[in-house]
């Protein structure tokens, strides 16, 4: 695979996130806050990859790829910017946000299609930002690309943390885990040649925090891995029981309230297929079940994420067309 257009690939992880709005009343009187079905937007080169529920605001927050921002979206498909930092931010992939600290984690990278691609840094971004959910205010970025400090290729993807606050972020060009305190400071939490994407490939994509440990899909051969936090030579990769080759091109993993796992696979470069799956495990994850596997109804789903009254949407945004050079403005999130 041409080496640019590997790099292209990394907008795979493209995905969309919504806002809900809550009423003024008194919490007696006030109402529940719907799910809608589907929830469609429009926003000029919007291009969404993140997506992350906001549950203090009642929103969505998605990251935009287009123009390296992170915009609050309602329930009524509306757009608006909280986060513009154009110092240090070129292209956003995951977000989590972090309700606890009145925080938003961004994974900050670079494909080449943003209004802020450059030559120099296509293919050699990694960051994390955190940001105020308040005001869209910096409290620090950290450059993860200079942590690795090999020199080689880098396209931080998506975002996880723990109870203590540590983020924990996936690099797809680069077989690497990072570690980021609540303070920025950061290290290399694992670095093995088996999370290695393949030669021209795209590789570690999706991370959820589960009891310790951290469950990473591979997008370029849908394999499952997971690292203990506390032990990270323990990293081993998860024996799925189900039809394990149906989460190649595995993207976006978001964690269930009953300990499971949803995530999406899309069909880009005519390999896999778009839908929604679902994991279960009994043994912290060192297997997995995989419940049959549900046919998308809209193309190339890139995220999943929590949302208004306990459920659960997934995101598109087509992000096909943006690797193709013709970005699509609409985006849609549909409730699982």
């Amino acid at each position: 695979m041409h080496r640019q257009f590997r790099r292209t690939l990394v907008a795979a992880a493209v995905a969309t996130v919504l806002l809900g709005t809550a009423g003024a009343l008194p919490a007696a009187a006030a109402p529940a806050h719907r799910a809608p079905a589907v929830i469609q937007g429009h926003a000029p080169k919007f291009v969404p990859e993140g997506a992350t529920w906001d549950p203090a605001h009642h929103r969505f927050l998605l990251g935009s790829m287009g123009h390296g921002t992170v915009c609050a979206v309602a329930t009524d498909g509306s757009v608006r910017t909280l986060v513009d930092d154009p110092d240090v931010l070129v292209q956003i992939a995951g977000l989590h946000v972090d309700a606890a600290r009145g925080r938003v984690l961004a994974v900050n990278m670079d494909n080449g299609v943003g209004d802020r691609s450059t030559p120099a840094t296509v293919g050699r971004i990694g960051g994390l930002g955190a940001y105020d959910l308040e005001t869209g205010r910096r409290i620090f970025y950290t450059d993860l690309a200079a942590v690795a400090g090999d020199g080689g290729p880098h396209v931080a993807n998506d975002v996880a943390f723990g109870p203590d606050g540590t983020a924990y972020v996936t690099d797809s060009f680069a077989p690497v885990v990072y570690r980021v305190g609540v303070d920025g400071k950061a290290s290399v939490l694992v670095r093995d040649d088996r999370l290695a994407p393949q030669p021209g490939g795209y590789g570690l994509n999706g991370i959820v925090y589960r009891d310790g440990r951290l469950v990473i899909g591979k997008w370029d051969d849908g394999t499952l891995w997971q690292i203990p936090v506390h032990n990270p030579a323990g990293l081993r990769r998860i024996e799925v029981r189900g039809d394990a080759g149906a989460l190649l091109h595995l993207d976006g993993l978001t964690g269930r309230p009953d300990g499971g796992i949803a995530g999406v696979t899309n069909a880009l470069l005519g390999a896999g297929r778009d839908a929604e799956v679902e994991l279960r495990s009994d043994d912290h994850w060192r297997t997995a079940r995989l419940a049959p596997v549900r046919p998308w109804a809209d193309l190339v789903p890139t995220a999943v994420t929590p949302g208004p009254a306990g459920a659960t949407y997934v995101l598109s945004a087509r992000l096909d067309l943006a690797l193709a050079g013709k970005p699509a403005d609409a985006f849609t999130l549909r409730r699982i």
